[in-house]
């Protein structure tokens, strides 16, 4: 049976750590209130931006077509992951559920899968499971610009321009609420053309022409997904974060009221002993 004094000792670390995980779960709202804000102003460009790149890769075009490289289909022989993930920890089960979902999709593949780490959670995760990483990136920051993650779609331009790898899929978290965040993985390239209507088939006329806006539109495409899907990750990672040490303070404390409840337990249980000695000191000197 551990002492008042061990168990006022426990309190106070209980006490202590509950005002850590209070203070990082203030930290994670005020930043998840920026992030939430960014991922929101940037949601509208991307969807957009993805349904004219469709709709253009689904206009009749010259044979000249065939010279932009991001717009060629091949038989799949290779595909690579980019993997968006939390720096740190602390966040819940945020990044082990983005691992689980990643480490499914890479044993269903038929063919060799090589990843793209962003995160330091991810980077350990292909370490760990001995996947073929090819390139890593970390420290991107909590407030993070387009032109901090130009060099990540660079590297995914250039491989699939050189036909290092047939297909390309974003692996990253989606935000939802603050209360949900969501693994997914989707297909980046090739792109999917659009389903045309008959008054849509007819086409648009684009100036100059079709194959040059698609030419300058699907680096700018490739640039603003993964842009996007980091704005997403930093969300979800600052929502997880925000619940998980709410959660953990709350934990904290009724730790706290628990062993408080033993400590007095113990110290009325000490009182009435005593009581007992004296009165029975009494009764023997009387006696």
């Amino acid at each position: 049976m551990p002492s008042v004094r061990d168990i006022r000792r426990r309190i106070r670390s209980v006490d202590n750590t509950a005002k850590v995980t209070n203070a990082m779960s203030l930290i994670a709202a005020s930043k998840m209130r920026r992030a939430q804000n960014s991922v929101l102003a940037g949601r509208p460009y991307s969807v957009k931006i993805q349904e004219v790149i469709a709709h253009l890769a689904a206009q009749p075009m010259d044979d000249e077509a065939g010279a932009q490289p991001l717009l060629a289909v091949r038989p799949v022989e290779s595909a690579t992951v980019l993997m968006i993930s939390p720096d740190r920890g602390l966040c819940g089960g945020l990044h082990a559920n983005l691992n689980r979902r990643v480490g499914q999709f890479i044993m269903e593949q038929q063919v060799p899968v090589q990843a793209i780490a962003v995160g330091r959670k991810g980077r350990d995760f292909m370490t760990r499971t001995n996947q073929d990483l090819t390139a890593t990136f970390t420290d991107l920051g909590e407030t993070p610009l387009l032109v901090d993650t130009i060099a990540i779609a660079h590297i995914i331009i250039d491989s699939y321009s050189n036909g290092e790898t047939d297909e390309v899929y974003l692996a990253y978290t989606n935000y939802v609420s603050t209360m949900v965040q969501e693994p997914v993985i989707e297909k980046l390239l090739p792109i999917s053309p659009a389903e045309l209507t008959a008054a849509e088939s007819v086409g648009y006329i684009y100036e100059p022409d079709n194959l040059a806006v698609l030419q300058n539109l699907l680096p700018r495409y490739v640039e603003m997904q993964v842009y996007h899907a980091v704005l997403e990750a930093i969300a979800s990672e600052q929502s997880a974060r925000m619940v998980a040490m709410r959660a953990a303070t709350d934990n904290a404390r009724e730790i706290a009221e628990d062993l408080t409840l033993t400590m007095n337990k113990l110290r009325q249980e000490s009182i009435t002993n005593e009581l007992l000695d004296l009165i029975g000191g009494q009764i023997a000197l009387e006696g």
